[in-house]
């Protein structure tokens, strides 16, 4: 398999999460979407969403990480990322999908650019923004992980979930969101990195990570 992604990505550091806690082997491919690479006419033609990340497995290229994730399931069943139970299953994706639905289109770098560059917002404006949409849905992320009483997972390992959830907190400090008030969220997080899948995974450990970002 091979991995078209970006380090910062975070869809793309979703899918390295989850091939890494199923044990899958794989090769990166880095697409550096500050420079457009992504809508070049070869990598277009591929991929017509002309995004990342893109997964080149079981002879086609196949995009949108949220479908890739679930594909792995089924095509890789060993290590599975979501539970066996349909209750827990249903709650995994319901609380991966508020991240992934909610908060990945208004504040992919797309739009960013768009409020930087066509709106002609600061900085500070753009971070306002940022921390605005992050706090619709985290806030009730972490009421419902206080309902589920979790502590270091969701269930008893890492999975789908905390492969969504780690990326957006990444992002999320980036932008100087205060998790003072998700003790939840913030256990889990620190739980996962200290975890191998999690460490290789991380966008300070990629192969096109800038030198000056490598601190793990």
């Amino acid at each position: 398999m091979k991995l078209y992604g970006y380090y910062r990505s975070s869809t793309s550091y979703r899918l390295r999460i989850a091939l890494n806690l199923k044990g899958l082997d794989y090769d990166i491919e880095p697409v550096n979407l500050l420079k457009s690479e992504q809508r070049g006419d070869a990598f277009r033609a591929r991929n017509p969403f002309a995004g990342v990340p893109m997964l080149e497995a079981s002879g086609r290229d196949r995009a949108q990480s949220m479908a890739i994730l679930e594909w792995l399931d089924e095509a890789h069943p060993a290590r599975p990322l979501l539970p066996a139970d349909i209750e827990d299953r249903y709650i995994c994706r319901e609380l991966a999908m508020a991240i992934a639905t909610e908060l990945h289109a208004p504040l992919n770098l797309p739009v960013l650019k768009y409020l930087t560059n066509e709106l002609e917002q600061d900085k500070e404006a753009v971070g306002i923004w940022y921390r605005h949409w992050l706090e619709k849905t985290l806030v009730p992320l972490e009421q419902r992980l206080e309902q589920l009483e979790t502590g270091d997972f969701l269930f008893d390992r890492p999975g789908l979930f905390e492969a969504v959830l780690l990326p957006q907190v990444y992002n999320a400090r980036r932008f100087d969101y205060d998790f003072a008030a998700s003790p939840r969220i913030t256990a889990i997080e620190e739980a996962c990195l200290a975890l191998p899948a999690f460490i290789a995974a991380h966008p300070d450990n990629q192969p096109d990570t800038p030198e000056k970002e490598k601190v793990l």
